[in-house]
């Protein structure tokens, strides 16, 4: 019989917390704290401590928590913000939003993150802000970026969207810029039953704002202060997420785990591996590299294996940005990504008989 293996299996994650979570979230119901409320504080105060930071906003999702974050640090038109060409269109968002100008970097060849040495070229007097993708679960060069910030006055926005748990210097991602923002989308590793991001910061001034701007931009109730949003998160999707994040650390144990298992077993093969530059990895996506990326992915089809593409358009060549006038040979690294590269499956709870038959169905793609 074949072997099926899903690109993911959420139903694992949700086999793990029902029992404890049925209880809080029947207690939704009864005390009907839908939007925002008592589940959501809790939830705040839980990964705050957690994450270790002094403010944690709860919000619906990664999106708006990244145009939380722009409104908050006051990036406008006229404002220049570096990002990289290789990331999920949701990262650019946040700077089209407020009206700022985008300021696509190339990215780096081992990694996929953000290229600082591309990035300190593109400055100029009007660049006000930089966001450092951690892509894939790898955190992005910290350390460059914090030189880089504070030699031309620059804010560091974090978009911690796909590698919640990870660390640099010692301290968890998110917390390091200035704000940090975090995607729940179910497929995270840190995913909700539907959406919900968060922003984080040390600032108590940016904290209060954000938390303004995420209810309508009330002060107090029905006071709006300032033009504000509905970006409020559930109740239930808190409850959700505070009893996934208990177990985050074991379930991260297992995803190194995984990715450990890929490295040893095709590792003499003619196909490009995830590299660990960056002191941490939470393998968020184990994507792997090959100029046959087409053809091996219909061969791991037919085995039944499911695989993703992380991203194969990047940002530069969207239709949206063709307003942008964009030079579309500028970022060689950001292109080999996108039509190089193919996501092999990698979950909590993925069998070591499904690990097998992705190792022994890659292998016979390049022995064939």
């Amino acid at each position: 019989m074949t072997i099926r293996v899903p690109f993911n299996n959420l139903r694992l994650q949700w086999d793990e917390v029902a029992a404890a979570a049925q209880a809080d979230i029947n207690e939704v119901f009864t005390k009907s704290a839908f939007s925002g409320g008592p589940f959501v504080e809790r939830f705040e105060k839980e990964i705050a401590a957690w994450l270790g930071t002094p403010h944690a906003i709860a919000c619906n999702s990664g999106t708006s928590a990244l145009h939380l974050a722009m409104l908050a640090a006051r990036i406008g038109p006229g404002d220049e913000v570096l990002v990289p060409a290789h990331t999920f269109i949701a990262t650019i968002w946040g700077v089209l939003y407020v009206g700022a100008t985008l300021v696509l970097c190339d990215v780096e060849e081992a990694t996929g993150n953000i290229d600082l040495l591309d990035a300190e070229r593109r400055i100029t007097p009007r660049t006000r802000a930089i966001v450092p993708v951690h892509l894939y679960g790898q955190p992005a060069d910290l350390g460059r970026a914090r030189v880089l910030a504070a030699t031309h006055g620059l804010k560091i926005i974090e978009d911690n969207a796909q590698a919640v748990c990870a660390r640099y210097d010692g301290r968890q991602l998110g917390t390091i810029g200035l704000v940090g923002c975090f995607s729940f989308y179910p497929g995270k590793n840190l995913g909700a039953a539907g959406e919900a991001g968060l922003v984080v910061t040390a600032d108590n001034a940016l904290a209060d704002r954000m938390r303004r701007l995420r209810n309508h931009g009330q002060s107090e109730r029905y006071v709006h202060t300032e033009v504000g949003y509905n970006y409020r998160m559930d109740g239930i999707q808190a409850v959700i997420l505070q009893h996934k994040l208990r177990r985050m650390n074991d379930w991260t144990e297992q995803r190194r785990r995984l990715a450990s298992q890929y490295a040893a077993g095709l590792g003499d093969l003619p196909l490009r591996l995830p590299a660990v530059v960056h002191q941490d990895h939470v393998w968020h996506l184990y994507v792997v590299r090959t100029p046959r990326r087409d053809a091996l992915r219909v061969h791991l089809e037919k085995a039944g294996i499911e695989t993703g593409l992380h991203y194969p358009v990047p940002i530069h060549r969207q239709p949206c940005l063709q307003n942008l006038r964009l030079d579309l040979n500028a970022y060689p690294n950001a292109d080999a990504w996108a039509s190089e590269g193919l996501s092999l499956p990698l979950f909590m709870g993925m069998s070591q008989a499904q690990m097998d038959h992705v190792l022994r169905s890659v292998r016979s793609f390049f022995q064939a």
